[in-house]
């Protein structure tokens, strides 16, 4: 199990890129949004959006959950060691949720840069925030 270590390492590199996207992208949206009329910077955020969901979004959120599951495949007892792994199990699925919803979003935007207000997606922005901070309570603190 010596490459545990190094399993358990590529997932917190995965989860933190993943984090970054899902805290940056909706501020891309915010930008989006308070200058929808200016379409020589909508073009340009839209460019920014697709790259940044695309290229490292999508693959650090695949990095996560791999190397997450083949981590619980390695260590399968963590199940019986309370309930803050099917708690953080389910904030996970919230995530998972929560990143594709800013596809969606991104999409929507394409077509309607009036879409929401901005403070709708300051609002929204705060969601990844929540999540991981009772994601890090159930893996570090183990409450239950």
């Amino acid at each position: 199990m010596a490459y545990y270590s190094w399993i358990l390492a590529f997932h917190v590199m995965s989860f933190v890129s993943w984090m970054a996207m899902l805290f940056y992208l909706p501020r891309l949206f915010i930008y989006h949004r308070e200058n929808a009329d200016t379409k020589a910077f909508t073009d340009i955020v839209e460019i920014q959006e697709y790259k940044l969901f695309k290229y490292i979004g999508v693959p650090a959120m695949w990095a996560t959950i791999i190397s997450g599951a083949f981590m619980l495949y390695l260590n399968s007892g963590i199940f019986s060691s309370g309930g803050w792994m099917h708690a953080k199990l389910l904030l996970l699925a919230f995530l998972i949720a929560y990143h594709f919803s800013l596809e969606s979003i991104r999409r929507t935007l394409i077509d309607d840069p009036h879409y929401k207000s901005s403070k709708y997606f300051r609002i929204y922005n705060e969601i990844p925030t929540l999540l991981m901070i009772f994601i890090v309570i159930m893996v570090v603190v183990k409450p239950f």
